[in-house]
């Protein structure tokens, strides 16, 4: 498939950061289009033919709004930073459920020395957290096959926050319990800045979800949705 993105797309980013103001990105608006927004949706697009083959369920939009693409303008309503833009860019190829970043998912972050691909499911809502808890109780063996199994811990390194304290109607004496006290559901694995712009980053990509296949297959069936 070729490389998507450049030195020059990382160099754009590292730019961004150390100039976060309107007037620089709009006098360098033509940059993001052409070295990061064009690259990261060929990407997706891309890989949807290969998401497809890991899981119908999941989708990869390449459209450049209300797609797989974050927008780069930051949400600044209740942040006391303020600056306008996300300086990384990001892809999240979700459930055809919907849902928001709290539903199961794979994700990509590009990012200058902080490129990584996520998957699972960040901080699910209540309902979701006790309902996947509890299928770690009922089924702790399938559970291992599918966060512990060489495959997936090879690959990616279980992350998020966890609860200080066991949750409400779940025994401290759990076997399980470190993995039945997390807030996040998640996995991570770090790409490197010569990965990111090789020509193999839609294989690697495509060969960690691979990886995480059975824990997102867990993670989804546990929420009622299919995989």
């Amino acid at each position: 498939m070729g490389t998507y993105f450049t030195s020059g797309s990382l160099k754009f980013l590292r730019e961004l950061a150390a100039n976060n103001e309107r007037d620089w990105f709009q006098s360098n608006k033509e940059r993001y289009l052409n070295q990061v927004q064009e690259p990261a949706l060929q990407l997706i697009a891309d890989f949807a033919p290969r998401l497809a083959k890991i899981s119908e369920h999941f989708v990869a939009d390449p459209r450049s709004q209300g797609g797989s693409l974050f927008r780069i303008y930051r949400d600044t309503r209740f942040s006391k930073d303020k600056t306008p833009y996300k300086t990384h860019v990001a892809m999240r190829f979700g459930h055809e459920a919907g849902g928001d970043v709290h539903a199961p998912g794979f994700y990509l972050h590009i990012e200058p020395a902080n490129s990584y691909v996520g998957v699972g499911l960040w901080r699910p809502e209540a309902a979701s957290a006790r309902s996947i808890r509890q299928s770690i109780v009922d089924d702790p063996d399938q559970w291992k096959k599918a966060a512990h199994a060489k495959a997936f811990s090879s690959t990616f390194v279980s992350d998020g926050e966890s609860l200080a304290r066991p949750p409400q109607g779940f025994s401290a004496d759990h076997p399980m319990i470190e993995d039945l006290k997390r807030k996040d559901f998640i996995g991570g694995a770090r790409l490197t800045d010569k990965q990111v712009t090789g020509d193999a980053l839609l294989a690697d990509f495509t060969k960690m979800c691979k990886a995480a296949s059975p824990f997102m297959r867990y993670l989804t069936e546990a929420v009622g949705l299919p995989y």
